[in-house]
């Protein structure tokens, strides 16, 4: 990421994608910030280059599609090691996010859908084969989420700090 700093226009970009990036224009962005259409399109540029905004994505709801077992794997890899596990873990049929954790002796989690035991079994049998610890396993019932509201600009005072409008 550049040096840039996150102003209050650019955290409303980021909050109204959160909401729901499929169904909003750059113009509904501009009338909710105030700031004209192309100033929200190069902002969205900017912060796709910087790699704020890694991406956009698909939230599914693994139970309805037919995958009702959601399983967090904690487990736990040499520090200096568990960064280079990240992709090798991602690469593992069912796994659908891994997390580095930077405190605690369970250092990566590890998160698995399934239709049943006998899909997850072999995701916690690979991650041993690579030499990780499995420690915990936690079965979910529902996850959802929520933009993150330090974005808002409806509860966070603007400071004028945009440098574009």
């Amino acid at each position: 990421m550049s040096d840039r700093t996150i102003d209050d226009v650019d955290a409303a970009i980021l909050y109204a994608l959160q909401e729901d990036a499929r169904n909003t224009a750059s113009g509904d962005i501009a009338a909710r910030t105030g700031i004209s259409d192309s100033t929200v399109r190069k902002r969205i540029g900017r912060l796709e280059a910087d790699g704020v905004i890694k991406g956009y994505g698909v939230d599914v709801d693994y139970q309805r599609s037919g995958y009702p077992l959601r399983m967090l794997l904690y487990c736990t890899a040499p520090i200096p090691e568990r960064g280079e596990h990240v992709d090798d873990i991602l690469a593992i049929d069912g796994v659908v996010s891994v997390q580095e954790l930077v405190t605690g002796e369970q250092n990566l989690l590890v998160t698995a859908v399934g239709e049943s035991d006998d899909d997850i079994t072999p995701v916690a049998q690979a991650l041993l084969d690579m030499g990780l610890t499995v420690a915990d396993e936690v079965l979910v019932r529902s996850h959802e989420t929520t933009p993150f509201g330090g974005f808002d600009p409806e509860t966070h005072a603007t400071d004028g700090s945009s440098s574009e409008r």
